[in-house]
């Protein structure tokens, strides 16, 4: 299993490598230090000394890849690349455009990101998951019909609707909740019922959907059948063995967005107001910061492999004879 994971450690490392490089071209084909100096400084301010200014104090005034003028390793650590891309892979992101440091902004949104997803996550696997055996459970009935018909209308809907409703409805008329807005230590609780409400009604379509045909193709299977002939109730057929074979195909989808859950919702911590890392990067992206962009970007790629691996290694809790070799 060390060794296992010691190579996918090692695989990651290219591919993180090149979503950096890809990352970091694709910004500077975008837009190029000039143009990125121009958004910030605005029209009335724009000079060619005042760029030449903007782009010193924030090291945008050195070569991207290769700088000829210095000696020595320095022609590779004193570029636009290595400043603001590879010094990612230590933890180093520098600085934001007002000067804070990316860092520091990461770890105390992390916690309000983690607030709304994480209870999310489990109460949306456990509704879920719990709709989709009733609904294979009494397959083929009216019950069954009617709850497909619901989950697709519920995946038609879009995740605005949920949103702009839940915070109408119950927090303008029924005034239960704060609209939005977050709190500290035990209060914030009334802050997050309502994203966490919304998340998981916006996910129980196309989640249900995919669990049920996960416990449909197992009905069919032939140690179920075997089960059956040896005269198990249909009830302990289904907790005792399609629910635990069904959990393979489950881990692959869930356990990879565990470590994404860090990463927050973009549109919901926007509406609500919750100062999490989704949020921080819809503001980023306003504001046109760029190291902040990136710095997220790289991130994110971070955690999906984590969550790859992750996923491989859970295949063994749930079917021991799963081997690595």
């Amino acid at each position: 299993m060390l060794a296992y994971i010691l190579r996918r450690l090692l695989y990651a490392l290219p591919i993180l490598i090149g979503v950096n490089l890809l990352t970091f071209a694709l910004f500077f084909v975008v837009n190029t230090p000039d143009d990125m100096a121009r958004l910030q400084l605005g029209v009335k301010h724009v000079t060619p000394e005042a760029i030449q200014k903007w782009k010193a104090e924030r090291g945008y005034d050195r070569p991207l890849f290769w700088n000829p003028a210095a000696g020595g390793l320095q022609q590779l650590s004193d570029t636009i690349f290595f400043d603001k891309s590879a010094r990612m892979f230590v933890g180093d992101f520098g600085q934001a455009e007002d000067g804070r440091d990316i860092a520091r902004e990461i770890t105390s949104r992390m916690g309000p990101s983690l607030a709304i997803a994480l209870p999310t996550f489990v109460l949306g696997l456990f509704v879920t998951i719990s709709l989709a055996l009733i609904l294979a459970f009494f397959r083929a009935t009216a019950l069954d019909f009617w709850g497909v018909v619901a989950c697709v209308a519920l995946m038609s809907i879009s995740s605005l609707f949920y949103i702009i409703g839940g915070q109408y409805l119950v927090a303008k008329v029924w005034q239960l909740v704060p609209i939005s807005g977050f709190g500290e230590g035990l209060g914030a609780w009334r802050f997050l019922v309502l994203p966490v409400l919304i998340g998981v009604v916006g996910g129980i379509g196309s989640s249900t959907r995919w669990y049920r045909t996960i416990f449909l193709e197992e009905v069919g299977k032939d140690y179920v059948r075997t089960a059956r002939a040896k005269g198990l109730p249909e009830t302990l057929v289904f907790f005792r063995h399609i629910l635990k074979n069904a959990m393979i195909p489950i881990l692959t989808g869930v356990v990879v967005v565990i470590p994404l859950l860090f990463m927050g919702s973009l549109l919901t911590e926007s509406f609500f107001g919750i100062p999490g890392l989704g949020s921080y990067t819809i503001d980023a992206i306003n504001a046109q910061d760029f190291a902040v962009v990136r710095s997220m970007v790289f991130i994110g790629s971070v955690l999906y492999i984590a969550g790859l691996i992750l996923t491989d290694i859970s295949y063994t809790l749930v079917d021991p004879r799963i081997r690595f070799e």
